[in-house]
Formats: structure tokens, C-alpha cells, sequence
């Protein structure tokens, strides 16, 4: 009977806690912050104590967490190399010529911006050459230059305008003919003259290829003009040309700067140098410059056993190419290790023996006359041998 009583007061709290929503008017109604249900473990064991909502604490920020910093510096830009003050009696090295000479000042001011004793002095002229002197007059600048006394050491870089018709005696001489060949020679050897009577060392800077063939060719004409003049004015020239050229021997654009890097070597002209083209012209240069310029002064004084013999005139400048090279050979100045020994005509043979009519004594071979290669500076005297015969 108990156990029925229980059965009864569970079903009706049930019934009592399982309908939280009602229909109203046909409206469904839903019970808001309904109470906690019981359960049979409440009325047999009682209800729990209401437990407290727990108290919302205040949100904190975490710290936020940065980057352990290195010990290496920041990144920053180089800082400017010193400016290195110029001696007052410092060398100046004077640079004639076209806008070639322009690049080629700048590259030069930068080699030698740390050396106190040289102060490279840029006389380059746009547009300039030998051709228009009523444009500019290059042999009168460089008189009134010497006049001044404005420059120790001269660097020329000229001829890149000078494919124009040339004036000679009022008429109009065509690029590159003999009269226009004539003329232009004459004026560079005044250029030159006053200069090697004033005692002025001069370096000619070789000109370099260009992009276009036909202009390309017309230059270097002008350049084997340039040469012909330098070495009979006692100029020091420097032929560029092939030291400009790409791998397959004709004109490339790019080349390897002065730390084997393939970058651009000449301007989209195909004429001018790029900056690491003039430095790397530059630093060609100063191995010239470096026969004159010692110590912070200029010296011309130097022993040339060579010098004013036609060796002399073919070995200055260095060798530059096997043309020169070639010319060497036949001058006897250099004999290539590579050739073969040229057969003798002086051989002993048996026709030789018949127009001599005699047989072929094998002292002979001893007793070599002087000056023959086997005789070791021992050899017998024309005419001892008759004095030996005779027994005087």
C-alpha cells in the first residue's frame, strides 16, 4: 500500500513539472525563468542549496609577446666614403676630348677620389672633335691650356664625331678619303706637337667598337689614325678595341666589370660607356698613368735603351694583338717559342760535294770557321787554315 502512495505522489509531480509551455487563445506560451524541477531524490533526500551564479570576473588582456630583438644591427645605407682634401701641389691630370673624355673624367675623379695627390681635371667638350674646328678649336684650347700651365699629365679621348666632311684648302673632302686622311693627320700632329714640346706626357685613349657595323668600321679608321700620330708624337696609346668586344669577337653591349661581373658595359646608344664601362676604361688607364705618375709627381725620365730605334717604336705601345705581334717577328723582337726552326740551305749534300769537286773531309766538322754555331767561340780564322798549310 506504501509502495502504491509513492507511485501515485511521483506520477502527479511529473505531471505537474512536464507541461512548461501551454496553448492560450490558441497561442503557444512558453514558460520564462522556469524553476528548477524535482525529482524523487528531493523528496526523499531533500532539495540541494541553491548554488550562487559565479561572479564574472574582469577579462584580461594578454600581454602581447614580441619578437626577441637580435643582436645584429638594423639594416642601414652605407655611409658616404670621406672626402678625401686634395694636396696643393697635387697632380692634375687633365682629360681632352669629346663626351667619350666626359664619362671617362668622371670614372677617374672616382678611382682616384682617395688619392690626395691627383686631381683629375675634366676638359671634355660635347659634340667636339678635329673635324669642326669652327665648332671647337681643339689645337688652340690645348695651346692656351699649355699656355696657362693648367694640367701636368693629359688624357685624350676623341673622334667618336669626327666622320663629317672636312675642309681642305675650301673644299669639302669626303669622310676617310687620302685628301680627308691628310688633313685629319695633320691636325691631330698639331694637337700633338705642342705638347711634346712642352714636356707634357700624353696618353691616347683608343677608340672603342659600336653597335652599328658601318660606323663601327669608320671609326677604327679613325682610330689607326689616332695611332699612327701617337706613336710618331711620343704619345702613349691604348687600344681599347678589343678588350670591348664580346666573346664571339664582335660588339657587345655587356662585358665583365673590374670583379668578373657580366653587366652593362656601353649605353643603348652603342656608343658611350655605361658607369661600370667608363670604370672599367678608367682602370685600363691608370696602368698608363701609373708610367708617369710615382709618388705624387710626374716623371718622363726613364731609361729606354729602345727608344728613337724602330723596335722602340713597335713595341710603344704594348702588345695589342697578334697584328702587332706579327710585326715583331719579322722586326726579330720576338721570337714565338710555338714555330718550327726554318730548314737550312747550307746543308752538306752530295751535289754540293760534286761542284766542289773535292770529297768531304770530316774535320771540317771540327774545325768550324768563327761565327759558324758550332764553332763555341773557338773556331779558326778565314785564312788559318792556309797559314796552317804552308807551316807559317
Amino acid at each position: 500500500m506504501v509502495r502504491l502512495l509513492a507511485l501515485l505522489l511521483v506520477l502527479c509531480i511529473v505531471a505537474v513539472d512536464a507541461a512548461p509551455a501551454f496553448a492560450q487563445n490558441g497561442t503557444l506560451v512558453v514558460a520564462q525563468q522556469e524553476p528548477r524541477r524535482r525529482t524523487l531524490f528531493d523528496l526523499l533526500f531533500g532539495e540541494p542549496e541553491p548554488q550562487r551564479p559565479p561572479v564574472e570576473q574582469p577579462r584580461q588582456t594578454a600581454p602581447r609577446q614580441t619578437a626577441p630583438r637580435s643582436s645584429a644591427p638594423a639594416a642601414s645605407l652605407p655611409p658616404p666614403k670621406p672626402t678625401v682634401e686634395k694636396a696643393p701641389d697635387a697632380t692634375r691630370l687633365a682629360v681632352f676630348g669629346d663626351s667619350l673624355a666626359v664619362d671617362l673624367a668622371r670614372a677617374l675623379e672616382r678611382f682616384y677620389a682617395e688619392d690626395p695627390n691627383l686631381i683629375v681635371v675634366n676638359q671634355g667638350v660635347g659634340s667636339s672633335g678635329f673635324v669642326r674646328d669652327d665648332y671647337f678649336d681643339w689645337n688652340k684650347a690645348v695651346r692656351d691650356a699649355i699656355a696657362a700651365d693648367s694640367f701636368d699629365l693629359a688624357v685624350v679621348a676623341i673622334g667618336i664625331n669626327d666622320r663629317q666632311e672636312l675642309r681642305v684648302n675650301g673644299q669639302a673632302a669626303e669622310p676617310l678619303t687620302d685628301p680627308w686622311n691628310a688633313a685629319y693627320q695633320a691636325r691631330v700632329m698639331d694637337f700633338l706637337n705642342p705638347l711634346r714640346a712642352a714636356g707634357k706626357p700624353v696618353i691616347w685613349i683608343g677608340l672603342p667598337p659600336m653597335s652599328s657595323t658601318t660606323y663601327s668600321t669608320a671609326i677604327s679608321q679613325i682610330s689607326a689614325i689616332h695611332r699612327l700620330a701617337s706613336v710618331s708624337g711620343g704619345a702613349d696609346f691604348i687600344d681599347i678595341y678589343e678588350r670591348f668586344l664580346g666573346e664571339d669577337g664582335k660588339y657587345s653591349a655587356y662585358g665583365p666589370d673590374l670583379n668578373g661581373q657580366n653587366v652593362r658595359m656601353r649605353k643603348d646608344d652603342g656608343i658611350h660607356f655605361s658607369t661600370a664601362g667608363a670604370d672599367k676604361l678608367a682602370f685600363f688607364v691608370s696602368q698608363s698613368i701609373r708610367k708617369f705618375y710615382r709618388e705624387g709627381g710626374i716623371s718622363i725620365e726613364v731609361a729606354d735603351p729602345l727608344a728613337g730605334t724602330d723596335a722602340g717604336a713597335m713595341l710603344r705601345p704594348p702588345f695589342q694583338g697578334l697584328g702587332q705581334i706579327r710585326l715583331l717577328e719579322v722586326a726579330g723582337a720576338v721570337t714565338p717559342l710555338t714555330r718550327s726552326p726554318a730548314p737550312a740551305n747550307d746543308l752538306i749534300s752530295a751535289a754540293a760535294l760534286l761542284e766542289r769537286g773535292a770529297p768531304f773531309d770530316l774535320t771540317e766538322m771540327v774545325k768550324a770557321p768563327v761565327g759558324r754555331a758550332d764553332a763555341f767561340g773557338v773556331g779558326i780564322a778565314p785564312g788559318q787554315e792556309v797559314e796552317n798549310a804552308t807551316g807559317r
